[in-house]
């Protein structure tokens, strides 16, 4: 479809004027009004690309895809919801590395369908979520196109401030092992929506998704927390400033994130059930109320297990070496030990090897929402 004419353009409420009507310039114009510019960006949004201070002449680069099926459903996200989802996931690897965010690019493929308003409070969710996670860290360019299926690429800058970057291969045996944030929120979040998405569809699927978050604060939370989590992104800094030896981002579950840290340092990590109990009495009070049919002791094992391999909570999974005084915003969860040649996986559980399941879209049959779990083994 061509785009309108600009006076057409003007006169079309946004929830009425699609992205095909609107065309490029104005869509753009429309998305820049709305987010914040970056504080340490030399040149912003508006030229061929952005040009950003690099504090000590080093830069810290991520990026990330969310598209809509293996990353949100718009089934049961809102755009503004969508925005907080694809910032902390970004914001998180950065403050991984021990830096401060600086500026984000976003780069939109939309279906040319996709109304107007929806784009400007997906804007409006980025400068929200920014504001909230990461203040200073603002918008400094991306992309626009069309497309079938509708995807968000991020890509996230941060400044070390003349530290080193915090790596996952630092770990050293004897360190404590420490988490900053929830454990199992989201992963409890989405295996509730995924049970809906099963058996209801449409006008039917909206409903549903009102009725569970109605069941009360447990179920609310997990899901909410799913759909727009927040992190502090400070938190990174602060963890490097207390002599952080080895830091990443808890995206694909605890499990398979320490896993990938132990691998990386050649260590073992152990994580200790006990110091991950108000994590799992959330989510076993969420079950609980969701599912009143299902007998206590599977609901707590679907708890136990959700906290250890869910993913997409994105706190930092850091360690210290021993007596260190963690910063606010941690706590202890467990602790490093020498690897050895045998068989015993490279994360334990209250002392036992556990494999190292966690989330994988590739294992996620999307065609059939529900039918499997996602999860790795």
């Amino acid at each position: 479809m061509p785009a309108l004419p600009d006076d057409a353009i003007r006169r079309t409420p946004a929830d009425v004027l699609t992205v095909g009507a609107c065309g490029e310039a104005d869509l753009l114009q429309r998305i820049l009004a709305r987010v914040p510019a970056a504080d340490e960006a030399v040149l912003g949004a508006g030229d061929d690309a952005a040009v950003l201070t690099a504090g000590d002449g080093r830069l810290v680069i991520t990026t990330d895809l969310m598209i809509e099926g293996p990353d949100f459903r718009s089934a049961w996200s809102m755009a503004r919801d969508v925005a907080r989802k694809a910032c902390a996931s970004n914001l998180a690897d950065v403050a991984a590395m021990g830096a401060a965010p600086t500026a984000i690019t976003v780069a939109l493929a939309l279906p040319s369908s996709t109304p107007v308003s929806w784009v400007e409070e997906l804007a409006d969710g980025f400068a929200a979520a920014l504001a909230d996670m990461a203040p200073g860290c603002g918008v400094v360019g991306g992309d626009l196109s069309t497309s079938e299926q509708l995807t968000i690429a991020i890509t996230a800058f941060g400044d070390l401030r003349g530290g080193d970057p915090v790596r996952r291969s630092g770990a050293q045996p004897g360190d404590v092992l420490a988490l900053s944030g929830p454990a199992g929120r989201s992963g409890a979040g989405l295996s509730l929506l995924y049970s809906l998405a099963r058996d209801a569809r449409g006008e039917a699927l909206a409903e549903g998704i009102e009725a569970l978050r109605s069941r009360g604060d447990a179920v609310r939370s997990v899901v909410d927390w799913h759909l727009a989590p927040t992190i502090d992104a400070s938190l990174g800094l602060a963890a490097r400033a207390a002599g952080a030896t080895a830091m990443m981002d808890v995206s694909d579950g605890l499990l398979l994130d320490a896993s990938r840290l132990a691998r990386a340092s050649g260590v073992r990590v152990e994580v200790e059930t006990s110091s991950l109990a108000v994590d799992i009495a959330a989510v076993e009070a969420a079950l609980r109320a969701a599912l009143p049919g299902v007998e206590a002791g599977e609901l707590h094992a679907r708890a136990v297990d959700l906290v250890v391999v869910g993913g997409e909570d994105h706190g930092l999974l850091t360690t210290f070496p021993a007596g260190t005084t963690l910063p606010e915003g941690f706590r202890a969860i467990g602790r490093v030990h020498p690897h050895d040649d045998g068989p015993v996986p490279p994360v334990l559980v209250d002392g036992a090897g556990r494999p190292a399941r966690g989330w994988d879209p590739y294992a996620w049959d999307f065609s059939a929402p529900g039918s499997s779990t996602g999860l790795t083994s």
